[in-house]
């Protein structure tokens, strides 16, 4: 029985890989000054473009439980299982969404909540989209899945504060203060949360944290890095050029998504690494 894999448009990934393994994505909305788009709809740089001209901060929202159902049943067509992987529910009721449409869908539907997004989410849809392809269950696809989720780590950057303090995520005279002293912050994704590891002045701080993740993973064994930006490629590269030695697999590094993009604002970044 053949199974298809499903996700939605706040994973980052190159176009290729979700053309070669026929992988649905569902797209969020995204509200821009009073007109809806489709989050598949605008370009990395269109997306920047367009917020940073925008009088209020862009708003995202899951995609209509109706809308999962019938992709879900469209997909299931010719008898097809269908696996259905998405961002954090600690970020978006995407997921939620998803097992809502799942059970209105006539469709035999799993659907799996990622713990990630942007690249750490890929690594989860791309491996389910190989073994799919390969021939393997549900349930060792599941399984697998399960497995990556467990090795993943998520690392982000935040050059300026002013789009977290908009979406009432830091305190607005945190947010002032930062901005004035040039402050620049570097967070992990511990058990869906956002946790602060380092503060400080200047580009300085992210060249700090590089060197102490470097020391952090060089005797581990890597099997994938990911490397995101918002119009941050400059650093983006040389993080690149400097884990690169840590594994085999060339790193991407691609634009964020809006989603991501939204809360971090330009100049932010991620590090998104899977270990064996």
């Amino acid at each position: 029985m053949t199974i298809k894999i499903v996700t939605d448009s706040t994973i980052t990934v190159e176009p290729e890989l979700i053309e070669k393994y026929g992988i649905t994505i569902v797209p969020l909305a995204i509200l821009i000054d009073g007109v809806l788009y489709q989050d598949t709809d605008l370009s990395a740089a269109q997306f920047m473009s367009k917020m940073k001209v925008s009088k209020n901060l862009p708003k995202t929202s899951q995609p209509p439980v109706g809308v999962f159902a019938e992709v879900y049943d469209k997909l299931a067509e010719d008898g097809s299982q269908i696996i259905s992987i998405h961002l954090t529910k600690a970020l978006s009721g995407t997921v939620e969404a998803a097992r809502q449409g799942a059970m209105l869908s006539n469709a035999d539907v799993t659907v799996i909540d990622s713990d990630f997004i942007d690249q750490a989410l890929k690594f989860q849809v791309i491996e389910a989209a190989k073994m799919a392809e390969n021939g393997a269950s549900k349930d060792e696809i599941v399984a697998s899945v399960t497995a990556s989720k467990a090795n993943t780590e998520l690392y982000i950057g935040i050059s300026n504060l002013d789009n977290l303090v908009k979406g009432g995520r830091v305190n607005r005279v945190t947010g002032v203060l930062s901005g004035l002293l040039n402050i620049k912050v570097v967070m992990a994704l511990v058990d869906t949360k956002l946790e602060p590891l380092l503060k400080g002045r200047g580009n300085k701080t992210f060249q700090k944290w590089l060197t102490d993740f470097s020391s952090k993973i060089e005797n581990r064994k890597i099997k994938e890095i990911g490397i995101s930006h918002a119009e941050n490629l400059e650093f983006a590269n040389q993080m690149k050029d400097h884990l690169q030695q840590f594994v085999t697999k060339t790193i991407s590094v691609l634009d964020t998504n809006s989603t991501v993009a939204t809360h971090t604002g330009p100049g932010a970044w991620a590090v998104m690494i899977e270990f064996e």
